[in-house]
């Protein structure tokens, strides 16, 4: 059971800037979209502001996202020196 589960997991964790970008991209239409009904339920300046706060939670997302994967590769990285190098061990 607990093989099952750890695959099912391994679907949901981001690991290469291209994943980053698809998920990115995502989460960009699907706040364009929503900023676009709010343009429509509230027209003028409403609306407008409703967006710029869609689009904006966005690229906020997003350069958390980048941020995550880029230190996740630094970490694994930096453990794969430290434990290719004998003497970082035993020191």
């Amino acid at each position: 059971m607990g093989t099952r589960l750890s695959k099912i997991k391994r679907l949901f964790v981001i690991k290469t800037p291209f994943e980053a970008g698809l998920v990115i991209h995502a989460i960009g239409l699907g706040a364009a979209d929503r900023g676009l009904h709010y343009m429509d339920q509230f027209p003028g300046f409403g609306g407008q502001l409703l967006l710029a706060a869609c689009l904006g939670t966005a690229i906020i997302a997003g350069a958390k996202i980048v941020d995550a994967v880029r230190m996740d590769r630094e970490n694994e990285a930096l453990l794969t020196k430290e434990t290719s190098d004998p003497a970082a061990l035993t020191t």
